[in-house]
Parts: structure tokens; C-alpha cells; sequence
């Protein structure tokens, strides 16, 4: 399994529980191999043109299949055609966290202490269309205010830069939780629809601004040529393990991540709803092309 991220984000921790229920399940064993770079392209050029076997497979977040094509002119694989869905595996909603330092224990307090700064206030994100970022760059464009994005190689990251004051904030995933208690993280905003189970204090953005709302998902994918049997054994073996309730626990306690449980059909219409609206967001808060 050839994870888009370094170890840590949530891919990675998806990736190593998935690989331990597919080992016995499979018969075989089963390896993650971690190959961050070009916000998941990287790892999906790898997979794409490996053998069309089902023994080598993909795992990223949404934002590979549904906002890269919007923003790289020259990507190195097209992931639609090249890939094929496998299965959905969890879901996510973020955090807008910052560094203790900051003076901002509210998201309206850190939209006035953004819109004083100078220079722009710093945060980090993967890469260049990336949920961490286009969620940032929402958050901007719903707040006008000015922040610079710093890239790092992944969500974690940047969550280990703002954790060291490398940079002032940043958009993180619930395993940023243990930092917030730990007080080397300060908690402004979750991005669900309504406030998470993991941080049940701390506001949803969409209480300042009604309608953000940014879920994330996370999936599992082959090499297109592979066999529809094989994809199909494949999805059973996963759906068994997405299904199994320890599945739940050590998602939740791991990363703060819940199962998805959708069928190949459920899934290919998720990609193509979310690649619809993600179009139309990168095209309203003027995202460019790289």
C-alpha cells in the first residue's frame, strides 16, 4: 500500500491499520510504503503504472481525485483515468490550530489579530491544493483576511512546524488533539458542520461563517487495468474491516477519524459530486493553476 503522505497524517494511519486486517485476510503479508510529494502525485504515478495486479494499491485523501485537477496544468498522472476506486475507508473534519503564543483564543480574535499583522501572519499546509490549504484559503477569503502559506510535505507536518512556532497556524486533523491538551496547540475552530466529539468546547467556523462547512475523506485505489474480480475481493476484504467496530475505537483514538462504509457505486458518485464542488470553490476564492 503506497500512502500520498509521510507517517503520521491520516492516510498513514488509515494505511497501517488497513494493512493489518488485510494481511490475514488476504494471506498474504501486506506493506506500507510511504511517498509524499507533489500533493499525492508522487504516490499515484507510482501505483498507476505499477503491475495491474491488485498487490499494489493507493491510499490518499479526496483531495488527489477531486481538487488536483483543478489546479496542475502538467500533473504527471491523470488520476480519474489512471486509478480505480476500491474502496472508501474514513472520514474527517479539521481544526484551525495555532501556536500558544499567538494572541487569539477565539477564531474572531485571530481574524483581527490577522487582519493587524505585518507581515501576513504564517501558516503551514501541504501542498498546493490540498484540503489544508483550500481549507485556509476558504477561511481567507470568508474572513478578507491576508495569511502566507509556508508548504510542508504533510498535514503533520505542518502540525509538528506550528507545534515548534515555525509557523503561527495551521489547519490540522483531530490526531493534532493530544497537542491541544498537552497545551503545545491552541484550538480556534473545527470546520464540520457542528462541533466534534474531539474538541466539544471549541466553536465551528460555520458559527461565524453559516455554511462552511469542509469534510474529508479517504480512500483506497488500484491501478485502473486491474481486474474488476480483483477489485471486487478487494473491497470485500476492506469493507469487512471498515465495518468491524475495533475498526471504530482505534480510528477514533488513533487519528479522530470515523469509518466510511460506501459501495464502489456510492464512491464513484462522491468523487464526482465533490470534484463538481471543489471546482466551483477553487473558482470563487481564485485559486490559480499551478
Amino acid at each position: 500500500i503506497v500512502v500520498t503522505v509521510p507517517p503520521g497524517g491520516a492516510p498513514d494511519i488509515v494505511a497501517r491499520l488497513l494493512a493489518e486486517s488485510l494481511a490475514p485476510a488476504l494471506g498474504q503479508p501486506v506493506f506500507v510504503d510511504n511517498k509524499p510529494g507533489a500533493n499525492g502525485y508522487v504516490a499515484a504515478a507510482e501505483v498507476a503504472r505499477s503491475e495491474p495486479d491488485g498487490r499494489t494499491l493507493l491510499i490518499a485523501g479526496d483531495s488527489l481525485l477531486v481538487i488536483n485537477p483543478h489546479l496542475y496544468r502538467d500533473a504527471p498522472v491523470d488520476v480519474n483515468r489512471e486509478l480505480a476506486p476500491v474502496a472508501a475507508l474514513a472520514r474527517s473534519t479539521f481544526v484551525l490550530v495555532v501556536h500558544p503564543s499567538l494572541p487569539a483564543a477565539s477564531l474572531a480574535e485571530f481574524i483581527a489579530h490577522a487582519r493587524r499583522a505585518a507581515p501576513p501572519l504564517a501558516y503551514g499546509a501541504a501542498g498546493h491544493g490540498s484540503q489544508h490549504h483550500l481549507t485556509m484559503e476558504r477561511l481567507k477569503h470568508a474572513a478578507g483576511i491576508d495569511l502566507l502559506r509556508v508548504p510542508y510535505r504533510g498535514g503533520a507536518a505542518a502540525v509538528a512546524a506550528t507545534v515548534a512556532g515555525e509557523v503561527q497556524a495551521t489547519i490540522a486533523g483531530a490526531s493534532a488533539a493530544p497537542l491541544v491538551r498537552a497545551g503545545k496547540l491552541r484550538a480556534i475552530a473545527v470546520t464540520g458542520a457542528a462541533r466534534s466529539p474531539f474538541y466539544s468546547d471549541v466553536p465551528a467556523v460555520a458559527e461565524t461563517f453559516p455554511g462552511f462547512e469542509v469534510a474529508v475523506w479517504i480512500g483506497l485505489f488500484a491501478p485502473a487495468a486491474v481486474p474488476e474480480a480483483v477489485r471486487a475481493r478487494l473491497h470485500d476484504a476492506v469493507a469487512q474491516f471498515v465495518a468491524q467496530p475495533r475498526t471504530a475505537r482505534r480510528l477514533a483514538d488513533l487519528g479522530g477519524l470515523v469509518p466510511l462504509v460506501l459501495s464502489p457505486g456510492e464512491l464513484q458518485d462522491l468523487i464526482r459530486r465533490d470534484t463538481a464542488h471543489y471546482g466551483a470553490l477553487v473558482k470563487r476564492i481564485g485559486l490559480k493553476p499551478e
